[in-house]
């Protein structure tokens, strides 16, 4: 199976990635990481490359999701002999300025933190129950959260350092630097309150020869409410590449 690392979003911890890395296993060796202690994407891409030679693995495709997407561009604009396909899902745009709540969220880490979650389930309440129609898929996707967050606790303040650094990056000349086949998945952009789409899709326009694909019925984390669908989308992607590659 080829090796496929999966970068996670800006809360930081893999297992809330459960259902895609499962579904991804099916078709690819997969390797993910939380995200550790770090002040600059180079630092976090460093993370990637020691995850790959932990596991004696040379290349891989590289997918990052949301926050993750920004680690994933930087990783394969200053590793492209490692990189052998990036794929995008969700990501913020290469140039993005918080909102107003998010910069005051942002200061205060601690005392905004919780608000900020409590915004979630309203700012997803569309996408999934488009995503998920049955509302017993509803709930086990909520009680999946619940039974995870002892083990994974999110860290308000690293999530916090995170987004002063999605704010301060610009990407631009990380993207005319990939070489790797991309492509740049996104949800559905009236389903999407977390990460506007336009920006998103951007990095069609700014990467070579990059390619976009939209998961139908979800936003910002079809990942986890359409993992099968998310799976596909990646497995598609990679077996066209290797067909015309050879």
């Amino acid at each position: 199976m080829q090796p496929l690392v999966l970068i996670p979003g800006i809360q930081g911890r893999w297992e809330y990635m459960r259902p895609a890395v499962d579904a991804l296993a099916r078709d690819f060796r997969v390797l993910t990481f939380s995200l550790g202690d770090a002040t600059t994407l180079d630092d976090y891409a460093a993370q990637v490359a020691r995850t790959l030679d932990a596991n004696q693995v040379d290349r891989a495709i590289v997918c990052g999701v949301s926050f993750g997407g920004l680690i994933a561009v930087r990783f394969a604009a200053t590793h492209p002999d490692r990189t052998s396909a990036l794929v995008l899902a969700s990501t913020p745009a290469p140039r993005l300025r918080l909102r107003r709540r998010h910069q005051l969220y942002v200061r205060l880490p601690w005392i905004f933190g919780p608000l900020f979650f409590a915004e979630a389930p309203w700012r997803l309440h569309a996408e999934i129950v488009s995503a998920m129609p049955s509302r017993r898929a509803r709930w086990a996707l909520r009680l999946g959260v619940l039974r995870t967050l002892p083990g994974a606790p999110v860290s308000f303040s690293r999530m916090a350092m995170r987004a002063r650094l999605v704010a301060a990056t610009d990407l631009t000349a990380d993207c005319r630097l990939i070489t790797a086949p991309t492509l740049v998945v996104t949800g559905e952009p009236a389903l999407d309150h977390v990460v506007p789409v336009d920006g998103a899709t951007e990095y069609a326009r700014l990467v070579p020869n990059a390619r976009s694909a939209v998961i139908e019925r979800t936003g910002h984390i079809g990942s986890i409410t359409r993992p099968d669908a998310f799976a596909a989308v990646v497995r598609e992607f990679v077996d066209g590449h290797r067909h015309a590659a050879a």
